[in-house]
């Protein structure tokens, strides 16, 4: 039984980029991935692409022959994949029981009400996958609380529209130091706790915020997101390797992912970290982690990692995979480097 990732969000979310940083993550713990492009206007992907939608129809084509724009083009072409559905099972046939993560458009129509997207997916249910959808924020959404509302709408929205297993996340959490201070410490966002604190807040961001009209309409935005109590957030640093690890936990509870026999045939650093539950992030260390004393925990995590690996190379005379050197242009520093196939060479043990 093959499983998925179908990576949602909007435009500058990080979905290549996550796509791209999942992909070298799995490769490191040793767990076939293949990532599939079903963006239409994606002609430069970071990742090694398995199948690309752009083989089957490109937005430029779109717009040129239709008269299109590049919305109106994303949805046609999503139109168009539904109705050569075979053209995507019979790709998806040829990677077997590879890991697949589904790189998404970034245009919020096709998961919020376009009925193509969710249409292909149910499909894809019939062929027998185990799919989970990964709502992907960046945030910067938090800095504002308009901005972090109306994300709490889309998101919500996005959940009853795709009624699928559900991850909502907020990428580049590492940035949020950055920022302005915020009101609340971060849990108070990723656990969307009671928003009538928040409501002084968004009468303060802008003044027509404080009238009696504006008042009781964000009043009845916060209780409708309190009463369906559905949408919280997991925190992500696509570079952080722990990030990563409470990630990819989660997501394999939400989709009933059991270890294939490839992972833990090898015992490396990568894997044993993955199974060592003792790694996994509470929910109130987050704020510590990311805001309070974020350069004194990178330098322990680096430490850290440094021990983990020297350990094992004197206990099994193996090394990890070679890890991308520190930079200033790379998002995936300590990543190890993307390959087309797996990057592990699996040795399965007599039994």
């Amino acid at each position: 039984m093959p499983f998925a990732q179908l990576v949602l969000g909007s435009p500058g979310s990080g979905k290549s980029t996550y796509c791209d940083g999942m992909h070298q993550f799995m490769s490191a713990i040793g767990r076939e991935c293949s990532v599939v492009n079903l963006d239409p206007a994606n002609d430069k992907t970071t990742y090694p692409c398995a199948l690309d939608i752009r083989d089957l129809i490109t937005l430029e084509e779109i717009m040129s022959d239709d008269n299109l724009g590049p919305n109106g083009g994303v949805l046609y072409a999503f139109e168009e994949l539904e109705n050569n559905i075979e053209w995507l099972e019979n790709g998806l046939k040829e990677l077997g029981e590879s890991y697949v993560l589904f790189d998404c458009p970034g245009q919020v129509e096709l998961y919020t009400h376009h009925n193509s997207l969710r249409n292909i997916f149910f499909k894809l249910q019939k062929m027998g996958y185990r799919l989970v959808v990964i709502h992907l924020s960046d945030s910067f959404c938090l800095t504002q609380p308009s901005l972090y509302i109306s994300n709490l709408l889309l998101t919500l929205r996005a959940m009853l529209q795709m009624d699928l297993p559900h991850i909502n996340v907020l990428t580049k959490i590492d940035k949020v130091a950055s920022y302005d201070p915020l009101p609340f410490n971060l849990d108070y966002y990723t656990e969307v706790q009671d928003l009538s604190y928040l409501l002084p807040q968004l009468e303060e961001e802008s003044p027509a915020m404080r009238s009696g009209k504006f008042s009781r309409l964000n009043q009845a935005v916060a209780d409708l997101v309190e009463n369906f109590a559905l949408v919280r957030f997991e925190v992500l640093a696509v570079e952080n390797k722990k990030s990563m690890m409470q990630l990819l936990r989660v997501i394999d509870r939400a989709g009933g992912y059991i270890f294939g026999g490839a992972e833990g045939a090898n015992d490396t650093v990568w894997q044993i970290s993955m199974r060592n539950e003792g790694s996994m992030m509470d929910v109130p260390d987050i704020q510590e982690r990311w805001i309070d004393a974020k350069e004194d925990y990178d330098v322990a995590e680096q430490k850290d990692w440094e021990e983990h690996v020297k350990k094992q190379e004197a206990n099994t005379g193996t090394a990890t995979p070679d890890l991308i050197p520190d930079d200033d242009d790379d998002d995936f520093d300590g990543m190890p480097p993307s390959t087309g196939d797996s990057g592990v060479k699996v040795v399965r043990k007599k039994p």
